[in-house]
């Protein structure tokens, strides 16, 4: 029997696990954190060995092949280890995708992949194909394989699972953007990130599609160094040559594979960066034959997704929205370039080797005020407490919020957009937002 190593036992590798299970594998799972108990059950119930707190090394490398779950560097010591006795590191993805011949449309990009990779779940569904939500978010693609296969998957992909991806293909490829992000992870080097989200497009074939922000300047250059094999599907805000998505006099058009059109008025998402989104959810929904009146009414009626520009409460005239998703400086940029009233910004978190000076034009334009919430905002204070702006300085959600409403005026919106990673304070980008969210509320 072929043993297989599972490191890490959160979703996607307790969903590794099981997958692996049924196709006949000996498994063993480790994780040098602790289980959740849920994760614990799935495992139990599989009959499939696990540990938590340490990883016992030697049995994990007599493995043929080891699923890294996508939050383990590449430069974990077991990792080295295994790397240098030759034994080969995929991800969960990748792992999956060798057991099910469903239609896999997946999405990628620095900012703006959960809000599409659900509107195009959205659409899909309302359309009434068969379709699993996977990656990101969603459960895992491996425990649906195993467990609930679909026709289509849709799929939020990071960088970290392209990197340990190799023979997956993308049936159709979304590639919404590329700016700095995650840089702590790449060595501080922007091209080694940016090689990772081009992998979204290799293996595809004539069959596929690929759809791009043909705007990105970054996109744009690697774009010459690379031959595409997918049929080409670039959208951009405004009609320009080649694009067969845009947006004009107020219309939102796709020309490919058929003509479509409706009013951009009507999109339920708004600001800039969601007229990306959309245009790149509706290729796609277009290019899966789904029906028009489907497309445009699910264009309409798509109600968002949590922790991305959701408003929260108006307490006192003073509006709270819930930005945490916002965890790089560019998805910071998008959130207050859409702000129609002064801000009190909340900013702070695990600097990724962030550079802020994208923003700083915005914060001085938009916001009333700033305050840090991070576990050391040094680098927050030296960058920003130059242009002048009322600042505080906090350590946790509730002085935070309390800080923001004491700074804030009645029409003021206080957005939590913090430019960087959840980890010092909180256990995730989610509990960050939550908090905020609760706290806003008590104030009422």
């Amino acid at each position: 029997m072929k043993k297989i190593s599972i490191l890490g036992a959160a979703e996607s590798g307790a969903g590794a696990a099981v997958l692996a299970k049924k196709e006949g594998f000996d498994v063993f799972v480790s994780d040098m954190g602790t289980i959740k108990e849920r994760y614990k059950k799935m495992l139990d119930d599989h009959n499939i060995e696990w540990e938590e707190g340490h990883h016992s090394e030697e049995r994990i490398l007599e493995a043929g092949e080891i699923i890294k779950s996508p939050g383990i560097p590449e430069d974990a010591p077991l990792v080295v280890k295994a790397r240098e006795r030759g034994i080969p590191i995929i991800s969960e993805i990748e792992f999956a995708g060798r057991y099910t011949d469903s239609k896999m449309i997946c999405i990628t990009g620095s900012n703006g992949k959960t809000t599409t990779t659900s509107l195009i779940y959205h659409i899909f569904k309302h359309a009434g194909y068969d379709a699993g939500l996977a990656g990101n978010i969603g459960n895992s693609l491996a425990l649906q394989v195993a467990e609930d296969p679909h026709e289509y998957y849709i799929i939020e992909l990071s960088s970290f699972q392209l990197d340990n991806m190799y023979d997956f293909r993308a049936n159709i490829a979304v590639l919404l953007n590329i700016t700095p992000d995650h840089l702590d992870r790449y060595g501080g080097e922007m091209q080694n990130y940016v090689d990772a989200k081009m992998r979204i497009i290799q293996n595809q074939t004539s069959d596929d599609a690929f759809i791009y922000w043909a705007d990105d300047p970054i996109i744009k250059r690697e774009l010459q160094k690379y031959q595409i094999a997918a049929t080409n599907c670039p959208f951009a805000e405004v009609k320009e040559k080649g694009v067969i998505g845009y947006i004009e006099e107020g219309e939102y058009k796709i020309e490919y594979p058929t003509p479509f059109n409706m009013e951009q008025e009507s999109l339920s998402l708004t600001g800039k960066h969601n007229i990306y989104n959309s245009l790149a959810a509706g290729i796609t929904a277009n290019i899966a034959g789904i029906k028009k009146d489907v497309i445009r009414e699910s264009l309409s009626n798509f109600p968002g997704v949590e922790h991305r520009l959701e408003k929260v409460t108006t307490v006192g005239g003073v509006h709270f929205v819930n930005d945490s998703k916002a965890t790089n400086v560019d998805a910071c940029w998008y959130a207050l370039e859409s702000m129609k009233t002064p801000v009190v910004l909340i900013i702070g978190g695990k600097d990724k080797g962030n550079d802020y000076e994208p923003i700083r034009q915005l914060v001085e334009q938009k916001c009333r005020a700033i305050v840090y919430l991070g576990a050391d905002n040094t680098k927050l204070h030296n960058f920003f407490d130059p242009l002048g702006l009322p600042t505080r300085d906090t350590h946790s959600m509730k002085d935070c919020v309390e800080a923001c409403y004491e700074l804030a005026k009645p029409g003021d919106t206080v957005l939590l957009s913090p430019c960087c990673a959840s980890f010092d304070l909180f256990k995730n980008m989610e509990d960050r937002g939550e908090q905020f969210k609760t706290l806003a509320r008590n104030l009422l």
